[in-house]
């Protein structure tokens, strides 16, 4: 009963549906919430309480997760036999009824819509014949401003026809008018030859001048051009108008006239500084040959043109006072100086000519072109004299060489002109081709100056270093007096600060080159001939130094020969031997010196080309290659000089080391008449002293010599005095205590020989200790010696020669039955 009560009251509710509900943002949730949520109060409560109550004491866990109280166990109890949801059955009717009411509100959408439909098809019929009409409209207004723009237009043209007649017409009617005008003008130059008294007064009024000058130019072409038509017909034999060449004269006579009192006012205003009638004036002379003379006559008015005193000032400035010789160095600050006063002028001169000329860039050329050609030609004239180069003024006036210095000064003070007289304004004029042909002639003959400065150069050095020499040098003696003075004594020895100064002299030769070659051809050809001339000067100079070092080797060897040591010698020989012998030393010494200083200025040539002369060679195919071959040409010379130099050091340390071994071995250092008694462990006097002697000769070689040229020579030196100690102990007899003593010598010799880092050569030091030993053993033990070297057989059997058994213990026969075995 309690159910059916509610669900009567929930039917009588009214529904609250309404068509605003569905408008703007629609939200199904908040309709569905305001329908049920006045039917549902219990379910909201019942859903707070179970919220609040969650988690509580007294509850139970059942097996879905969710809990349950006692409470809830009494509900349940009490629920079966109560209904669930007894709002069931008001929430079915209210959906029922809302269902309804929403079907209700959809016809009544439905029909909206359809009326909606309707009345806009309605509508748009309505629209689609007005835009028809409006469209036809629209054509014919078109058609219309179509036929009235096309009338507009042919009035237009019809307007332009005539407006073109009129104006032609007009034209014609001025020109027949000038031409009357000209007419009259023309028949009163025409009346009398020379006579100008009887012409308009527009010829003689200085207000109309400009006028005046423009019909006059204007009669005169028309005469003259009359005259050149009328010459066919006098050639043909016709007879031609003698009237116009009487114009012609008069207007001739009258535009000099005219122009001569143009240039006459130009230059009173000119003086006054009135820019506003020397501008017209320019202006009415342009008219005549386009205003050339007026232009040049400007130029040649310049004050720096015409006045002495700026010329003279000019060289003052530059040279100096002409009674010394101005440096390159003063010079160049002079022109740098006058240059800038140029530039000032021409700037100042270039704002005139703007304001004042028609054609300022043709005035410009003009006075840019009158600059270089008149004010700096005749200060270059001056500075530049070519010297003669087979008649040179000397070095220390400043050669050839001084030439050069002011050329290349010259020239680039120059070339800094003409980019500033470029940057004030030259109109079309190149003035850096004007600059150039400046310097033309110059510049043809700059290699063979070049050149020829450097010749002169090098013959002045070396007689300044003769000259030093000459002043050090001690006067030739005797060799008992100067113990081998005059032979070790070089009258010019090699300098490498002197060849270092060639360097310097052709390395500002190449800057010259540098500055005086655009073209990259042009300059390969320069520098390679100033190279050349370098490699020349260098091959020669330390060539001829070589050679002077091994004419001191020669003089020693030459003083040896004299003094040879014999069997009886007397005390005076002995000690000119002696000195011989010092000489030679000292000129051993003084070659090695020579050829490092050779090898070190070929050096300083090389590095030279490497740093400054490939770079230049390279871009020009074929020059790099040629040039390194002249160079390995050029040095072939010194090359050669330094080897046989080398050898002949070689003969003299052999001769001094012959010379101590035959005056210091003695007999009986090689067979002790005490063989058997106690043994002496040290080397000979002989092996001593020539150990010293070669310590101390070839420090000096060890010191200067470098690379491969020291190897080789010490290695050549170790083979020759191997030949030399070889061939000296061919000379003695041993027995078994002098073997000993040998072996104690050659032990010494490998020693020092050590020292070349010679292999071959310690080698045939390592044999000859092992051929030392065939004088110690027993004649018997000697075929066990070289069983492990039978190379060395034959030199085995010169040694066993030399035993002082050899004959007693019949040596030869058992050597040669032991060689046949």
């Amino acid at each position: 009963m309690k159910e059916r009560s509610k669900s009567s009251s929930v039917s009588n509710l009214p529904l609250i549906l309404n068509i605003d509900d569905f408008k703007g943002d629609f939200s199904f949730d908040a309709l569905f919430g305001n329908l049920v949520n006045e039917l549902l109060p219990s379910f909201q409560e019942d859903s707070a309480d179970s919220a609040d109550g969650h988690g509580i004491g007294g509850t139970d866990v059942l097996p879905n997760g969710h809990t349950r109280t006692s409470s809830d166990a009494t509900k349940f109890a009490q629920g079966l036999s109560a209904p669930l949801f007894p709002e069931v059955d008001a929430l079915l009717l209210l959906f029922k009824n809302s269902c309804k009411e929403l079907v209700d509100l959809r016809k009544q959408i439905d029909g909206k819509l359809s009326n909606l439909k309707k009345e806009v098809s309605t509508q748009d019929d309505k629209h689609r014949k007005t835009l028809t009409e409006l469209e036809k409209g629209v054509d014919g207004l078109f058609n219309s401003f179509a036929r009235l723009d096309s009338r507009i237009s042919s009035v237009g043209q019809t307007a332009a026809k005539v407006g073109d007649h009129l104006q032609s017409a007009d034209a014609q009617r001025e020109t027949a008018s000038q031409a009357i005008e000209l007419i009259k003008y023309l028949m009163e130059f025409n009346r009398n030859p020379g006579s100008l008294m009887e012409l308009s007064p527009l010829f003689s009024d200085d207000s109309r001048v400009a006028e005046a000058a423009s019909i006059a130019q204007k009669l005169r072409s028309f005469a003259e051009e009359d005259i050149s038509k009328a010459m066919p017909s006098v050639v043909g034999g016709a007879t031609a108008s003698r009237g116009l060449e009487v114009a012609v004269a008069n207007l001739q006579e009258y535009c000099n006239e005219l122009e001569n009192r143009l240039l006459a006012r130009f230059d009173a205003a000119s003086q006054r500084r009135e820019l506003s009638t020397m501008s017209e004036c320019a202006k009415i002379l342009s008219q005549f040959n386009r205003g050339t003379s007026a232009m040049q006559h400007y130029v040649a008015t310049r004050p720096m043109f015409i006045d002495v005193e700026v010329m003279n000032s000019d060289n003052k400035l530059v040279l100096g006072d002409q009674s010394s010789q101005a440096s390159p160095n003063y010079v160049a600050r002079g022109l740098s100086k006058l240059y800038k006063e140029i530039t000032d002028t021409v700037r100042k001169e270039a704002a005139t000519i703007m304001a004042v000329f028609p054609s300022p860039n043709d005035v410009m050329s003009i006075l840019v072109q009158r600059v270089l050609e008149q004010r700096v030609t005749s200060l270059l004239d001056k500075l530049l004299e070519k010297p003669s180069i087979a008649h040179p003024r000397p070095v220390g006036e400043g050669g050839i060489l001084l030439y050069l210095r002011m050329l290349a000064v010259a020239y680039e003070k120059t070339q800094e002109l003409a980019r500033d007289l470029r940057a004030v304004g030259c109109g079309d004029l190149d003035v850096e081709g004007l600059t150039e042909s400046l310097f033309s002639a110059h510049k043809d003959e700059y290699s063979e100056y070049e050149q020829a400065s450097l010749r002169q150069l090098y013959q002045a050095k070396l007689e300044e270093l003769r000259a030093e020499s000459q002043k050090v040098s001690e006067p030739s003696g005797t060799i008992g007096r100067s113990k081998g003075a005059s032979v070790a004594s070089s009258p010019l020895e090699i300098s490498v600060a002197a060849v270092t100064e060639f360097v310097r002299w052709n390395e500002e030769a190449i800057t010259r080159c540098t500055l005086f070659s655009s073209l990259p051809a042009t300059l390969a050809a320069n520098v390679r001939s100033v190279f050349t001339c370098l490699l020349h000067q260098v091959s020669q100079y330390i060539t001829d130094g070589l050679e002077r070092a091994r004419d001191s080797l020669t003089e020693a060897a030459s003083l040896r020969e004299r003094f040879v040591i014999g069997s009886s010698v007397s005390r005076r020989v002995t000690s000119q031997a002696e000195a011989a012998a010092a000489a030679g030393e000292s000129s051993f010494k003084s070659f090695m010196v020579a050829v490092q200083r050779a090898g070190s200025s070929v050096a300083i040539v090389q590095q030279y080309f490497a740093n400054s002369i490939s770079r230049l060679l390279l871009p020009v195919d074929g020059s790099h290659a040629a040039t390194c071959e002249e160079m390995a040409t050029a040095m072939s010379s010194a090359e050669g000089a330094a080897f046989k130099g080398l050898h002949q050091c070689i003969e003299t340390v052999m001769a001094e080391v012959d010379r101590l071994l035959s005056t210091e071995q003695k007999a009986a250092d090689y067979h002790s008449p005490d063989d058997g008694m106690v043994h002496d462990h040290r080397p000979t006097n002989a092996c001593t002293r020539v150990v010293a002697y070669l310590s101390r000769v070839l420090e000096t070689a060890f010191t200067t010599l470098e690379g491969l040229n020291k190897q080789a020579f010490l290695t050549e030196l170790g083979n020759y005095l191997y030949k030399g100690l070889v061939n000296h102990w061919q000379k003695f007899t041993f027995n078994p205590s002098g073997g000993l003593r040998l072996k104690r010598d050659i032990t010494e010799y490998g020693e020092f020989v050590r020292s070349f880092n010679a292999p071959t050569v310690d080698e045939k030091f390592e044999l000859l200790g092992i051929l030392a030993n065939v004088f110690i053993v027993a004649p018997e033990s000697l075929s066990s010696l070289f069983e492990g070297t039978p190379s060395i057989r034959k030199d085995a059997q010169r040694f066993i020669q030399l035993r002082d058994d050899y004959k007693s213990a019949k040596l030869a026969s058992r050597l040669s039955s032991l060689w046949s075995s």
